[in-house]
């Protein structure tokens, strides 16, 4: 049975990137960006070596209505044309969340459209089925600035944690080692161009959890080791940085091999039915392009399709947002205009928080 097209505003205010997009889901349920436009934070909070939440949401308050029209004009529709509206509701920065969920809540209220309050984190996990058509279910692994965890994807609204950071997100990693290095922010792509042209076998670097059974990860032994390597050299040239950062690649590489291989041998166990069976990468570290042929060459190995989204839907964008609302659009309630923000919401909140759990409830 086929459903009519939907389309969806998309609103995306959860860190440093300000967001507005619109998104048609088809009659068979396919995926098509209409409009899409992103604006960068980044000169904003360069000088501060990372983001600064009340920068951030002064920027969002500043810049998010120009794009939402933007938005509409770049798709060639008016707000009456749009069928819902999907705001990222969390986890993130609270004063973005509040900037990107109020506008949306006054625009479903203007218009009479329905409001779905999306989870930041179910947007990454279902932009595969938005560029790749990918179907239920799918392992994904999301390596990003605050979240590293592998994850199975089972439906819309369906997900369980297999495994996660018990310390740093991956992001996180990069991000410090960058800094202790002296290079720019965002440290991630710093890191990774120093990277091309050092001496990954230089330096021995740790590789935390490997082989052991559980599925989780750890960074921060590897940051200190980095720290210690780099103290070691004082004053580092740029031939050292190059060699840290290539070893400290490679590092998490072999990790990424070993904690990723052990999931996609669990999901052929459990899900012997699955014909074809994907893993999705998701999030800002799905960038990095070393890790993107590591993952490439393990699905290779284990007969797993391998799916990575654009690079311009891997940062936060509000492309997988609207997506997300349209796939909640389907076939789920929307919600009242009285939901709140929150800048902690983990996919499967049955699973253990490992880390950060508090008042706020569990971080991932």
């Amino acid at each position: 049975m086929t459903s009519p097209p939907l389309r969806i505003l998309g609103i995306e205010t959860s860190c440093d990137e300000t967001a507005a997009s619109v998104v048609m889901r088809d009659e068979e349920g396919r995926g098509r960006i209409l409009g899409d436009v992103v604006l960068s934070q980044l000169e904003e909070h360069s000088a501060y070596g990372g983001v600064v939440p009340e920068i951030a949401a002064r920027a969002h308050v500043e810049a998010l209505d120009t794009l939402i029209v933007e938005a509409l004009l770049r798709a060639g529709v008016k707000l009456e044309d749009i069928d819902a509206i999907a705001a990222t509701s969390g986890p993130g920065l609270i004063g973005g969340l509040i900037v990107g969920l109020m506008t949306g809540k006054a625009i479903a209220r203007a218009t009479g459209k329905p409001l779905y309050a999306v989870n930041h984190l179910e947007g990454h996990a279902l932009t595969a089925r938005l560029t790749d058509e990918l179907q239920f279910p799918y392992l994904m692994l999301l390596v990003s600035g605050g979240h590293t965890q592998l994850i199975l994807v089972k439906g819309v609204g369906e997900y369980e944690r297999w495994g996660t950071t018990i310390d740093d997100a991956l992001g996180e990693a990069f991000d410090k080692t960058a800094k202790l290095l002296g290079l720019p922010y965002p440290g991630g792509p710093a890191v990774e161009r120093a990277a091309r042209t050092g001496n990954p076998e230089r330096f021995d670097f740790p590789r935390p959890l490997v082989g052991d059974a559980r599925l989780d990860f750890s960074f921060s032994g590897l940051k200190t080791a980095v720290r210690q390597a780099a103290k070691s050299l004082e004053p580092v040239t740029e031939a050292d940085i190059a060699d840290i950062c290539a070893s400290f690649q490679r590092a998490i590489s072999r990790t990424l091999r070993d904690r990723v291989g052990r999931s996609l041998k669990r999901f052929k166990a459990e899900s012997a039915s699955v014909a074809q069976p994907a893993l999705v990468v998701a999030g800002g570290v799905a960038a990095n392009q070393a890790l993107r042929q590591t993952l490439q060459s393990l699905c290779d190995e284990h007969g797993f399709r391998f799916v990575a989204p654009p690079l311009s839907l891997c940062t936060d964008n509000a492309a997988m947002i609207a997506w997300a609302g349209a796939e909640r659009l389907a076939g789920l309630p929307a919600d009242g205009l009285d939901v709140a923000p929150r800048s902690r919401w983990p996919l499967d909140a049955e699973a253990k928080a490992l880390i950060g759990s508090g008042r706020r409830g569990a971080k991932a």
